[in-house]
């Protein structure tokens, strides 16, 4: 791509974020998640340089750093929205129940499928099976703007637990593909996890403290940097490490909460606001731009060709199938009849695909199915009914407002004839 010099980079790279930010309009006014659109964009690119005989690139290092910059941005940004009240302790525990409930279910009985129809053991499927059953808190926070407090709520909190356990999950099955001791293994996962939780704990004080105190206006990327740094460090590791940005955010957003007695003394309020609000926008505006160019980028990279095997389409239908029983079941259990619309809101995507590649060359399953296909198949398939199930609810919305203003009016007609048949009685 010779033709793009300089100046040409800046102009996709100032068109991409326009268009993004039309699509995110358009997605509000329509229902059609923006990431959909995103990708859709990607794979016109894809297939329009192939048309000008344009060479394809490898796409995979620059889409797995941006979906871990993505991740963090994403994950941050919905902890920056989450208040910790008494009243929301039971919503936060179901969502976390919902999350862990609806991946385990999803992946097993999945793997079980991979283990009956190809013959692939249980955890070895399981490291395929996990990503896909891995809830898409990318596509799923922009798109719930509109929905009622407590279901937003319930979403955000039940998707972000998703990715974090989702994590977790597929680093502890990865670690348990031919280990000598199971036992062990089980042992490092959870002391890892309460390790990790701890050092975010006392993290987040000190980098809240800190923060208040530095001078300048560069304090907050260089804070998204020290999140970022923490977050890859522990990663090296395979520590559960999206749990520091969470609770980094969560902290920061809750602070009157966890800085009380004594603590309360380290603080300035007024700083710690002041750099709070910037920090949301700022956190929102970049979490927006990786997003663009992650989902492009991932569109980029696809083959559509590999939708059209009969085996790719039945292992994705199946799966599909899979994810939407066990979240109607899960959901009933714990909301009874109402789980509309938040039942069709199950989109793979950022995590799913970052998850994906990560399976290592020796751990890969050979078979004649190409699972690339299948991963394309069940996030494009999850994301169609999700933007079934929005553009329906936004309808439904729509109507309700419509018949409640056809009342509205109705109800001041009709004061007003019984005003005027009073005068008249008045006045024959």
């Amino acid at each position: 791509m010779d033709f793009l010099d300089s100046y040409g980079l800046i102009i996709v790279f100032s068109l991409t974020i326009i268009l993004s930010y039309f699509f995110n309009l358009f997605a509000k006014k329509s229902g059609i998640p923006a990431v959909l659109m995103l990708i859709g964009l990607g794979i016109i690119i894809h297939y329009g340089l192939l048309l000008f005989g344009e060479e394809s690139l490898d796409l995979a290092r620059p889409l797995e750093v941006l979906g871990v910059i993505g991740l963090i941005l994403i994950v941050l940004e919905a902890a920056l929205d989450l208040k910790l009240k008494k009243e929301k302790i039971g919503l936060i525990i179901k969502s976390f129940l919902v999350a862990l409930l609806g991946l385990g279910g999803t992946a097993y009985l999945a793997a079980l499928v991979l283990n009956y129809i190809m013959e692939v053991e249980v955890l070895n499927a399981l490291l395929y099976t996990i990503p896909l059953s891995v809830l898409s808190s990318a596509i799923i926070l922009p798109s719930i703007d509109e929905f009622e407090e407590d279901k937003r709520e319930f979403m955000i909190y039940e998707s972000t637990f998703s990715d974090i356990i989702g994590i977790i999950s597929f680093y502890s099955v990865l670690a348990m593909v031919g280990p000598d001791s199971s036992e062990s293994i089980y042992s490092d996962v959870f002391s890892n996890l309460a390790l990790t939780v701890v050092f975010s704990v006392i993290i987040s004080y000190i980098l809240i403290y800190i923060l208040q105190n530095i001078k300048g206006y560069v304090k907050l990327f260089l804070l998204i940097a020290i999140l970022l740094l923490l977050y890859a460090v522990g990663g090296m590791f395979h520590f559960p490490s999206l749990i520091i940005i969470l609770i980094f955010g969560v902290i920061l957003n809750n602070y009157k909460i966890f800085f009380k007695g004594r603590l309360r003394k380290l603080l300035d309020e007024e700083r710690v606001e002041g750099v709070l609000g910037d920090f949301k926008i700022i956190t929102a505006e970049s979490a927006f731009v990786v997003r663009t160019f992650f989902f492009i980028i991932f569109g980029w990279s696809v083959y559509l060709g590999s939708l059209l095997s009969f085996k790719v389409i039945g292992i994705g239908l199946i799966i599909i199938a899979i994810i939407y029983v066990v979240r109607a079941i899960i959901l009933f259990i714990f909301n009874g009849k109402d789980v509309i619309p938040q039942l069709f809101l199950a989109p793979r995507g950022l995590i799913t695909i970052l998850l994906f590649f990560a399976i290592p060359d020796k751990l890969s399953i050979e078979s004649e199915i190409d699972f690339k296909g299948v991963l394309l198949f069940v996030i494009l398939g999850s994301c169609l009914i999700m933007t079934w199930s929005l553009i329906t609810h936004k309808n439904k919305l729509l109507k309700i407002k419509e018949d409640e203003e056809v009342e509205l009016l109705e109800n001041k007609e009709r004061e007003t004839g019984i005003i005027l048949e009073e005068k008249n009685t008045e006045n024959p």
